[in-house]
């Protein structure tokens, strides 16, 4: 079991994220490479709702196959190319991450992508006891 740690003593998650996740010894971790809003077909989402939906899809599958859930997730890490974007990838993650218990997490915004298309990238972390 992951152990979420938002300590009484600072000011608490201004969002849907926590300060701190803790993975236990002998846990199984899983390393999700950046994922873009590529679809199964291998196109493309258009825009920044499409890409983010997909986005997170991706990674719901990817820890699936592996025999993850959405509440293993110990740490994402989101790109974004527009901070006015930052709203559409929060509708994203909370359609997905629905009651599950959110993950730490990073938000930054960046100058480009690997692709010009891509307007989200979000890598994470999760852990299994």
């Amino acid at each position: 079991m992951l152990k979420v740690h938002n300590p009484k003593t600072i000011a608490p998650p201004t969002g849907r994220y926590q300060h701190a996740i803790e993975v236990p010894a002998g846990a199984r971790t899983l390393y999700i490479s950046g994922q873009v809003g590529n679809l199964p077909d291998g196109t493309l989402a258009q825009g920044i709702d499409a890409q983010a939906e997909a986005v997170w899809r991706n990674i719901a599958a990817i820890l699936a196959e592996a025999g993850f859930g959405l509440g293993d997730l110990a740490k994402v890490t989101v790109l974004l190319v527009d901070k006015a974007h930052i709203g559409a990838a929060r509708v994203a993650r909370d359609k997905i991450l629905g009651d599950t218990r959110p993950p730490a997490s990073t938000l930054i915004v960046v100058d480009a992508l690997a692709s010009p298309d891509f307007l989200i990238e979000i890598e994470a972390i999760a852990a299994k006891a």
